[in-house]
């Protein structure tokens, strides 16, 4: 971060085994973040925010700084929800500087559905009203979607004294699931999220089947946004499948005029191809699977790999795929020295 860190919190751990905490921390975060490991601390820095773990005297002391307070409260949320799920069955014991008990989590929105329509045959739009679009302009492009059961008032989550979320559980529990927002119309104050849809509606995922029964009228809520946003650089390589399609359409749409895009895009077949509109130098190149299972094509890797070999500059490299197309994506770019600092390798799902 820079020197707009003015949000700061701290907060206390006290688990069974400060070691293992930290290596957890060290090892899950290093896709997400730039990680700085020490023998008794990790630094976990980003965009979004600086997260320090020290410990001391058999406790975890914790230090976040953000730019905003939104971020502040994502990240202690984050944190909070790992530092438990490293833990596992052992006691932990969490608390935070700001002890006063918070009413209801600040990044949640309420959304309502206004229209869904098929842009192709496996990708269906759904907008949705919001009272407040702005949180959604800029950096910032995931979101967690959380359907409610249906034929039910929904119930929200709440925060908890120990920083974790409060979920509704039993009939009132929820489906969460990460998805982007394609479009934001600040004028309308409407949200734009496009959900890829499978072939057999039975295994379908609670986003898919969500956007396939949606009604306008029905209501869900958003947490968020956080994570994502348009790479920095002039060069921009973009490569993903179509779980990775709605991100990359709207880097290319909010690019600025002066960026060269190339983007490469795994599909199931011509049918999937879409218009991407941009005011950037954006060359598209379609890679389609012809029937082959997405994830073990090779498609994405060998045209990444093609491509970096060709460049005449460096480019900021953004990859959204399946989780082990991601890792080879990785390896290779570290095998070929390419700057850490100038990619961003993502695991949209997993085999």
């Amino acid at each position: 971060m820079t020197n707009l860190e003015t949000f700061t919190l701290t907060g206390i751990a006290i688990p069974t085994d400060t070691a293992h905490i930290l290596n957890e921390i060290a090892e899950h975060f290093v896709e997400h973040s730039e990680v700085e490991r020490g023998e008794t601390t990790v630094v976990l820095s980003s965009e979004y925010g600086r997260v320090e773990t020290r410990a001391v005297d058999g406790r975890l002391l914790i230090e976040i700084a953000c730019p905003t307070a939104e971020l502040l409260e994502a990240i202690r949320t984050v944190m909070a929800e790992h530092l438990f799920m490293f833990a596992g069955d052992e006691p932990l014991e969490l608390t935070w500087s700001d002890s006063t008990q918070r009413q209801a989590l600040p990044d949640l929105h309420e959304v309502t559905v206004v229209s869904v329509m098929d842009i192709t045959p496996r990708m269906r739009r759904v907008v949705f009203d919001c009272a407040d679009p702005d949180p959604f302009l800029g950096g910032g492009f995931h979101v967690r979607l959380l359907i409610p059961p249906k034929n039910r008032t929904p119930v929200w989550p709440a925060p908890r004294p120990d920083g974790r979320i409060a979920w509704p559980e039993g009939e009132d529990a929820l489906a969460v699931r990460v998805y982007t927002i394609r479009a934001v119309d600040p004028d309308r104050r409407q949200l734009t999220v496009d959900f890829l849809q499978h072939h057999d509606g039975e295994h379908d995922a609670p986003g898919a089947c969500f956007a396939r029964d949606a009604r306008p009228g029905d209501r869900l809520a958003l947490l968020g946004p956080g994570g994502g946003g348009v790479p920095p650089g002039r060069r921009v390589l973009l490569a993903g499948d179509e779980t990775a399609l709605p991100a990359i359409a709207r880097i290319a749409a909010e690019a600025a005029p002066e960026t060269t895009i190339t983007a490469l895009v795994e599909i199931e077949d011509d049918r999937e191809r879409q218009a991407l509109p941009s005011t950037a130098h954006l060359d598209v190149r379609w890679l389609v699977r012809d029937g082959r299972p997405a994830g073990a094509a090779g498609l994405l890797p060998e045209a990444i790999a093609r491509e970096m070999a060709i460049m005449e500059e460096a480019a900021y490299v953004w990859v959204g795929c399946g989780k082990n197309e991601a890792r080879i994506v990785r390896k290779s770019l570290k095998a070929c020295g390419h700057d850490r600092h100038a990619m961003s390798i993502a695991a949209y799902w997993q085999p």
